[in-house]
């Protein structure tokens, strides 16, 4: 097991949160706003929806999906907090968190949960309903997920289902049709998460292991390395098939050649032995995210 010093800290108390008195900083932690990565992951499916329905940059949306993101990621991390206090316990990177560490009450925490989402309730009926409803749609999987560590090795899959549901409510929001293209998108969305959450979980699998915590990371074992590459080379080809069915063109697919590339430097680069390059890797897919945006924005609106 890795000593104290190798651990991976869950907060890192940068910026603006590390100013905060204690209660507003502890609440902050609780949202996760110290750790923007995870709105971000949350919020670019959603622009890859957006802009591939080929209406243009649509800043006003863009702009309620990245609050909506930052609300929701936060009321989520709170959620699986509440639920995992326990778990999270025994864990040395997720000890301290505020839940865990007794720092913030359950009440407390409920009330903060349900704060973040009267924001993203604001930010649901900024959009047209039959959108609304497809948002609506994700609620009870959000709620299954923290206990899918429990009862599955592949905690991951559900993750991906649920963090990439934004794919689907951006093109909703702007068209109802080429269906086929959307489901393509949203199942390499979801291939792209089981692999950056694989990633991520490799800094916890000895903790896990002991624990009785299950992931992708752990039934993996030895070939996660070759696992990630299957999962995002399955993530790449449906993309291209989405943009291929949308526009069937070749230099359309030349579009992914970024993302590919980043993609495929996250898995060749990746050491599991090293506790800080994991971490480095899940959070890079940040710009994994923007390029694959980019990609979609040139193909959904280009002329013709």
């Amino acid at each position: 097991m890795p000593n104290n010093a190798e651990i991976v800290p869950d907060s890192e108390h940068r910026g603006l949160v590390a100013r905060l008195p204690q209660l507003p900083r502890d609440l902050a932690q609780l949202a996760r706003f110290d750790r923007p990565i995870g709105w971000w992951l949350l919020f670019w499916p959603c622009a890859w929806g957006l802009w591939l329905a080929g209406q243009g940059f649509q800043w006003t949306l863009l702009a309620w999906f990245m609050l909506g993101s930052i609300a929701m990621r936060g009321a989520g991390c709170v959620y699986n907090d509440i639920v995992d206090a326990d778990l999270d316990r025994k864990v040395a990177r997720t000890a301290v968190r505020p839940v865990a560490s007794g720092r913030v009450s359950k009440k407390a925490a409920w009330l903060w949960l349900i704060t973040l989402s009267l924001i993203g309730l604001i930010v649901l009926l900024q959009i047209r309903w039959e959108a609304q409803l497809v948002a609506l749609g994700s609620l009870s999987m959000v709620a299954a997920y923290p206990f899918m560590k429990r009862i599955t090795w592949w905690p991951q899959a559900w993750l991906g289902l649920v963090f990439t549901w934004g794919v689907l409510v951006g093109w909703v929001t702007i068209r109802s049709d080429n269906l086929d293209a959307l489901a393509a998108l949203y199942a390499g969305a979801v291939l792209w998460v089981i692999g950056f959450d694989t990633i991520y979980a490799l800094q916890d699998r000895e903790d896990d292991a002991l624990v009785g915590i299950r992931s992708s990371a752990l039934r993996l074992g030895n070939g996660v390395k070759g696992g990630v590459t299957l999962f995002y080379l399955g993530a790449v080809a449906l993309w291209a098939l989405a943009f291929w069915l949308l526009r069937a063109d070749w230099i359309a697919l030349l579009t992914l050649i970024p993302v590919a590339g980043h993609l495929l430097w996250q898995v060749t680069t990746l050491n599991a032995d090293d506790p800080a390059n994991p971490l480095e890797r899940f959070r890079s897919n940040r710009m994994a995210g923007a390029l694959m945006a980019a990609a979609c924005f040139v193909v959904g609106n280009a002329g013709g």
